[in-house]
């Protein structure tokens, strides 16, 4: 399968005020002008056999205070480690604040980036890190360049977020069929 509209699409995300569902929609809305349908889903309503029935996968996860994991993605762990993700592209994307907690900004999304690597996710969807103005962050590379997925601060730059989930979108779109034909 090399087109995206062919593709079956899950997008799982864990929240606890609203604010990662809410980017979820946006994203899924998204992918609905490219015609291309997505399953959105809370990360606790799933168990790891959840994943086989999709060809690209999209996890959302904020990152709480001083660089803690969203408590239903902590609490189902095993949901991830369990899961066989071989032969399955992943994307990416993170919600933190830059300015309240600049040295750990999306170190949520580094934590299950390393997760998704270990179960064999081919990983699709990483993202600049120019625009963006934090101090460290586990979510990136080690030089900064990149984030392991779409970067999202509604604390700080939410006039961005629309556009961005725009560009992330159509860049998901095309590195999926890029890979798919490879």
């Amino acid at each position: 399968m090399s087109a995206i509209s062919d593709a079956r699409v899950a997008l799982v995300f864990g929240t606890d005020t609203g604010n990662t569902e809410e980017v979820g929609e946006k994203i899924c809305e998204q992918f609905a002008q490219a015609a291309v349908a997505v399953e959105m889903v809370n990360i606790v309503d799933i168990d790891s056999q959840f994943f086989s029935g999709y060809d690209l996968i999209i996890m959302g996860i904020p990152t709480w205070d001083f660089g803690g994991i969203q408590e239903d993605w902590e609490e189902r762990e095993d949901i991830i480690s369990d899961a066989e993700l071989s032969g399955k592209q992943l994307a990416l994307y993170g919600l933190g604040d830059q300015l309240g907690y600049g040295d750990y900004f999306l170190d949520a999304m580094g934590w299950l980036h390393e997760r998704v690597l270990n179960v064999g996710a081919t990983m699709i969807g990483y993202w600049p890190t120019e625009g963006y103005d934090f101090e460290a962050s586990l979510g990136c590379s080690e030089d900064k360049s990149y984030f392991f997925g779409l970067a999202i601060d509604d604390d700080q730059q939410f006039e961005q977020t629309d556009d961005r989930i725009g560009r992330w979108v159509a860049q998901i779109c095309q590195e999926f069929e890029a890979a798919a034909a490879a």
